[in-house]
């Protein structure tokens, strides 16, 4: 076996020696056909030296020589060509750069060449001053490094500082193709010798930052992977240095520009030496491009994130052990269709939140709206990895938001509010409502007062019904203070706080019946401040919301149900009461929505219309009380049937404030429909008037009698005093009666209430008052009425 195998040896090496013997003797007559050439090339004609050079690339690279022959003339040619490099004549020139990358690429040893060669490179690409003039000759130089690097390897150590050299100044060379090449050729070298690349790599961060923002795309892109071998190859300084050059590349226009960084970036994640120190720098950049548009860069983001999370959960599995089996489960209401991140990615977030947000909170108001975006988007994917650990930095997300809501572009404050429900699914209601109800309880001096409860009513969507139940009552106190519900008028603000109300109607639905009185109050502020058709549409539909969740078959079901406290809560301010009051809008919206509701509660309603209506209060607020009255009058019309015998049956309550407060409500009543109503209506009314007459109350006594004036003063046309005799009759007798009355205060009060039905029957009155003038202890009160109608009617009786 020992023979057989040192036979073979021996064999081989006898071969070998042939061999190398035959491929000297090649060479030998290769170099010998060209020494004529040779000489050539030092001739002072541009045509020889040209001729020469071609002739020479005939008899070698294109005769396919065997490569350790072409290693042999390679190595007496080289000299001849480098020299050629600085041939005046340029085809001389890009003929020797050519031959001279065709030799490097075939031989077995190019890195023999690299004592010669490297220096050439150097002085025609690293001086200060460019030497080659033709940029076409200059990409091909750079091209032949490119190969020389890719070919010789390691081998290139000894001459980093000439590679340095050709870098910085080919990076930044004026013609595109060339920094492309250069940067090629960057990331070749840094792979080929990194254990050297290191100690000169951060010469190459200037140059490259110069170019990153070429107008080139495919400049930006290769500058870009060029940035990351760099920094990847490094000592790991610099990292600062480029990071906001790559910030504002996520940015740009093209998406292959865009792919670049997210690839750069998430490399360093997973290889950078000293990547710890940076993961609150680079996770940004990462995560940024989670919400790219164009599904390529998004998902090669998400499978960077995802291996950077795995790798992390790898490296500190013993820190995670405690975490690996509760944490796995996501927490209720997650947002659907949205996959959870590992917890690898969710604790890296965690254990760097500290250090983003603050610079978030910045750039969420930088003046490009592009950053905004950008950063309003990265706060949604930040805010979906920390989960609960949001609770210890709510403060800060909480004044975050209130200035990104803000925001002119919408897609701001779309990414915002989706923050803002992450925040209500992660944190504790009892957390949120104690920061969020405190701001809106303060009056604010911002400009943008609505942004709070443009918050408040996203995080309340991003929580569960069952864990707002307990705080529903404080919530809705809260949104029903004046400070907070009649405060502000603008559009924007009334459509967040009806924006409030319509979440817990969604989210908390029939719990909300507690909180029921409070959030009608809302939405009837909300209707009567606004001045935009479209929002107080949108609120009379919260108010049929409320009534759905309550079960509630119509709008005037909810308004009985609460007109005793709405009517209360009006009243407990109406002494203040200007035409600039909110209270009198509420009170307009109140008497035009509930519609024949608020003719059940006229004991109530009557007092507060005469006390709006004195005439020492505002004029232009008794003005818009009549208009309303006005518009109310059309509703009240039709509803008079159920109206009248409601009030009429609570003549006869055993309470007095009843009985007078149902006296007051049928005069309103009368002066407001009373010309307009039936007159068999009328005829319905008065003798239940009549017997207040003998009320126990005085009060009482005279509210009735003002009625009974206000009951003659509706007779009109429409009333038939002949066919309707009788009725006249009675009432003229019994207000005659009175009229004897031991009180001179009622005597007068029934006079000018006779005075008043004088006009209606002249005749029968004249006919009753002279049938019991001889009877009176006061016949005084009799003249004065005859001589009345006398004087007015005097053709007539």
């Amino acid at each position: 076996m020992f023979v057989s195998t040192l036979i073979v040896a021996i064999s081989t090496v006898k071969m070998a020696t042939t061999m190398a013997a035959g491929e000297e003797r090649a060479a030998s007559e290769v170099l010998r056909a060209l020494a004529r050439h040779l000489n050539c090339l030092n001739e002072d004609s541009k045509t020889t030296r040209k001729r020469a050079l071609e002739a020479i690339k005939r008899e070698t690279i294109d005769k396919e020589l065997s490569s350790g022959v072409l290693q042999e003339v390679f190595t007496c040619l080289l000299k001849s060509l480098l020299k050629c490099l600085s041939d005046p004549m340029e085809r001389c020139r890009e003929t020797a750069i050519h031959m001279l990358g065709d030799f490097i690429l075939c031989v077995p040893q190019p890195e023999d060449s690299l004592p010669y060669l490297m220096p050439a490179l150097t002085q025609r690409l690293g001086g200060k001053e460019i030497l080659e003039p033709a940029e076409e000759l200059r990409l091909s130089m750079v091209e032949v490094l490119t190969l020389t690097v890719e070919v010789c390897g390691r081998h290139l150590a000894p001459y980093l500082d000439d590679m340095m050299k050709i870098l910085q100044r080919t990076i930044v060379d004026p013609f595109p193709d060339v920094k492309r090449e250069s940067c090629k050729c960057t990331v070749h070298f840094a792979k080929s010798v990194p254990e050297h690349f290191h100690m000169q790599a951060e010469s190459l961060v200037k140059p490259l930052m110069q170019t990153i923002s070429h107008q080139h795309s495919r400049v930006r892109v290769s500058t870009i992977e060029a940035t990351g071998a760099v920094i990847q190859y490094g000592t790991g300084k610099n990292v600062d240095d480029v990071l906001s050059h790559l910030a504002q590349r996520l940015f740009d226009d093209s998406p292959q520009v865009r792919k670049a960084v997210t690839v750069v970036v998430g490399d360093w994640l997973l290889h950078l030496r000293d990547r710890y120190s940076y993961f609150h720098k680079l996770i940004p950049l990462l995560l940024s491009s989670l919400s790219d548009d164009i599904p390529e860069i998004s998902q090669r983001a998400a499978d960077l994130w995802r291996q950077t999370g795995a790798l992390w959960e790898q490296e500190n599995e013993d820190d995670l052990k405690d975490k690996m089996d509760f944490l796995l489960t996501p927490p209720d209401l997650y947002p659907a269709g949205v996959a959870r991140p590992g917890l690898g990615c969710r604790e890296l977030v965690v254990r760097n939140l500290s250090n983003l947000l603050p610079a978030l909170a910045r750039d969420v108001v930088d003046w490009v709206a592009g950053t905004r975006v950008k950063t309003a988007q990265l706060l949604y994917a930040l805010l979906l990895h920390a989960e609960d650990h949001c609770t210890q930095h709510l403060q800060l997300l909480l004044s975050t938001l209130y200035r990104a809501c803000n925001d002119p572009e919408s897609d701001v404050v779309n990414n915002c509010l989706r923050s803002a429900k992450l925040l209500g699914t992660f944190v504790s209601p009892e957390v949120f409502l104690k920061l969020l109800l405190v701001h809106l309880e303060t009056p604010s001096s911002s400009s943008s007062p609505h942004t709070p409860l443009m918050v408040l009513a996203a995080v309340l969507g991003g929580c569960s019904g069952e864990l707002l139940k307990p705080h529903l009552q404080k919530i809705a106190d809260t949104l029903v203070q004046p400070d907070v519900c009649q405060e502000y008028q603008q559009a924007v603000y009334l459509d967040q706080l009806l924006s409030c109300v319509d979440v817990l109607l969604s989210v908390c639905e029939k719990d909300c019946c507690s909180v029921s009185l409070q959030l009608l109050q809302v939405l009837v502020t909300v209707q009567s401040l606004s001045t935009e058709p479209q929002l107080t549409d949108k609120a009379e539909q919260s108010v049929v919301s409320l009534c759905k969740v309550q079960g509630l078959a119509t709008v005037a079901d909810l308004y009985r149900q609460h007109m005793d406290q709405l009517l209360q809560w009006l009243s407990a301010s109406q002494k203040t009461w200007t035409s600039y009051s909110p209270q009198r809008l509420q009170l307009q919206v109140i008497a035009t929505q509930s519609g024949p509701v608020i003719g059940e509660f006229l004991p109530l309603l009557m007092p507060l219309l005469q006390n709006c209506l004195d005439p020492e209060r505002d004029p232009e607020m008794r003005l818009h009380i009549f208009t309303m009255l006005s518009k109310l009058l059309l509703d009240l019309l039709a509803v008079e049937e159920r109206l009248s015998p409601q009030v009429l049956s609570a003549l006869e309550e055993d309470s007095q404030l009843s009985r007078l407060l149902a006296c007051r409500s049928l005069s309103t009543l009368l002066k407001l429909i009373g010309p307009s109503l039936h007159p068999d209506a009328l005829n319905n009314i008065y003798p239940e008037v009549l017997k207040r007459l003998d009320d126990s109350s005085e009060e009482v006594r005279g509210v009735a009698l003002r009625a009974l004036g206000l009951w003659l003063a509706s007779l009109g046309k429409d009333y038939n005093s002949q066919l309707y005799n009788q009725h006249l009759e009675v009432l003229f007798q019994q207000l005659l009666l009175h009229l004897d009355d031991p009180d001179s205060h009622v005597q007068d009060t029934v006079l000018e209430v006779l005075k008043t039905g004088s006009g209606v029957h002249p005749a029968l009155l004249k006919q009753e008052v002279e049938a019991v003038r001889d009877k009176q202890r006061t016949p005084v009160y009799c003249d004065q009425l005859l001589q009345h109608i006398h004087s007015l009617y005097k053709d007539t009786v």
